[in-house]
């Protein structure tokens, strides 16, 4: 990657109309802004349905995109929704934060609408032949979402057996008995390709690359896990073994019980990993880079049984290491010859994570804010970084820059301050510091979310990780990213060259 620059914020995060970020007018306002800010790139979290939680780590398939962040302005201009449809909808009353009860009652009439107007034309042959190109994994989905709703939106293991179990005849009349609803749910899927695509391509014409998001796990109530249940630690009633986890730390004693289905990787092997070259294949479609979460999950993953209540007793298991890599990167050579891949390294760093980041030759992360709790050797301080690398302020799981100097015990405060020269500079701009300090590191690659340019405290916070309820809501208000704003991120570019 070469020396550059960009900014994290997810498309939920985007100001708009109808409760939530989308792919509106105001999505493409901000590849503008981008563009004019001297950044190459625009970092967004995965862009898949939502489930447990609103949180895009536990989405409802690996393949296949959120319909709410669909333009209903969009469809509008298609003649497929009036304005009448879009005012009389109530999308919460908070602009700076998504309220998703709201989204989930209203949200899917709208598409409702809309599809009926899209099957009410005399001609509408291309949109068949469109649901019918789809990835048969995102059919595969849409046959789950469609069961879900018949089955009172249980989740899949809770189904009745004979089509928990996928049995092959009642696969075959689930089918036809609610071909219509999955026929709806593939239109959606065609319209999210459509404007996505169209907003990809805006941003890559106005020099923007866009750095998505995959997570290592699919879901537990996931049609990934419903539909190759072969492929994960199941047994034979597909019911779960084992579930990742994080073992126990000073923080959390009783480790992090995550709940996902961990791999069965010797059946991947088996099939020569194809699930896994499909699913990063569906994700290059979608993005310019994928940054993959939970990377040292590829070198050894944390298997917790699953029946415990805590992740206490779980265990240390080998993962299939540069097996897969070295597939992966023999599966794409003809399309790229070093493969657009961040290595979210972030967590317990063992020889081994370190030596299959190292040998993968995948960039790795860097964070600001687990730099100064520690002596000089910390590997998370500049002065530590190698140019291949990505360097970032904080992530979506991290406290914005403000609240998290607000926080810091006066040690480590002063630490940072000696270190970033902070002297003379005055306590509502320390962050700002922070910014810079990143920005002239040798890291190729920096990204600095949204939040900390525009010096919001915890009221902007992404996520807590392990805490649910309150995540996945700040949004940007409209005008807030302000030509002033604009300016100071130029400046910067230009400064450390990365414009």
């Amino acid at each position: 990657m070469k020396r550059s620059c960009g900014i994290l914020l997810p498309v939920f995060s985007l100001p708009g109309n109808y409760g939530i970020g989308c792919f509106s007018s105001r999505a493409y306002e901000w590849i503008d802004t981008l563009k004019k800010a001297g950044q190459s790139y625009w970092q967004i979290l995965p862009l898949g349905p939502t489930g447990y939680g609103d949180s895009p780590y536990q989405s409802f398939s690996s393949f296949a995109g959120n319909p709410y962040f669909l333009d209903p302005d969009a469809l509008a201009e298609e003649g497929l929704l009036s304005k009448e449809d879009l005012d009389c909808m109530d999308w919460g009353d908070d602009p700076q934060y998504v309220d998703y009860g709201k989204l989930w009652e209203n949200r899917e009439t709208v598409l409702r609408k809309a599809y009926a107007a899209e099957m009410g034309k005399v001609d509408h042959s291309s949109v068949e032949e469109k649901r019918n190109a789809l990835n048969p994994e995102t059919k595969e989905y849409c046959l789950y979402q469609a069961v879900k709703k018949d089955q009172g939106w249980k989740a899949w293991q809770e189904w009745k057996d004979d089509i928990r179990l996928r049995e092959p005849d009642t696969l075959k009349k689930a089918g036809e008995v609610l071909a219509e609803d999955i026929a709806f749910r593939e239109w959606i899927q065609v319209k999210f390709t459509e404007q996505w695509k169209k907003l990809k391509a805006y941003a890559n014409q106005s020099g923007i690359r866009i750095i998505g998001d995959m997570p290592i796990y699919v879901a537990s109530d996931s049609s990934d896990a419903w539909s190759h249940p072969e492929l994960l630690w199941f047994d034979r009633d597909a019911k779960p073994v084992r579930v990742a986890g994080c073992p126990p730390d000073y923080f959390s004693p009783d480790g992090q019980l995550w709940g996902n289905p961990v791999y069965n990787w010797k059946a991947h092997e088996e099939t020569d990993f194809s699930w896994w070259m499909n699913r990063m294949e569906y994700g290059f479609s979608l993005y310019d880079v994928i940054r993959v979460d939970h990377f040292r999950g590829f070198d050894e993953y944390y298997a917790v049984p699953a029946k415990d209540t805590t992740a206490k007793n779980g265990t240390w298991e080998k993962g299939p290491g540069m097996v897969f890599m070295n597939r992966m990167k023999e599966y794409f050579k003809g399309k790229y010859p070093e493969l657009p891949i961040i290595a979210e390294d972030l967590g317990l760093m063992t020889d081994s994570v370190i030596r299959l980041v190292r040998d993968s030759g995948f960039p790795p992360m860097k964070v600001l804010e687990f730099a100064y709790d520690s002596d000089s050797y910390n590997l998370y301080l500049p002065h530590q970084y190698e140019r291949n690398c990505v360097a970032y302020t904080g992530t979506h799981d991290n406290d914005p820059l403000v609240s998290w100097i607000q926080g810091l015990n006066p040690d480590v405060r002063l630490h940072m301050i000696k270190y970033q020269g902070s002297g003379y500079t005055p306590e509502k701009e320390l962050y700002r510091d922070c910014i810079r300090t990143v920005l002239e590191s040798v890291a190729d690659t920096v990204v600095i979310p949204a939040w900390d340019y525009l010096g919001h405290g915890k009221e902007a916070r992404i996520n807590v990780p392990s805490v649910t309820g309150n995540n996945w809501k700040w949004r940007m208000r409209d005008g807030e990213f302000n030509a002033d704003l604009i300016r100071y991120c130029d400046t910067l570019a230009e400064l450390y060259a990365r414009k």
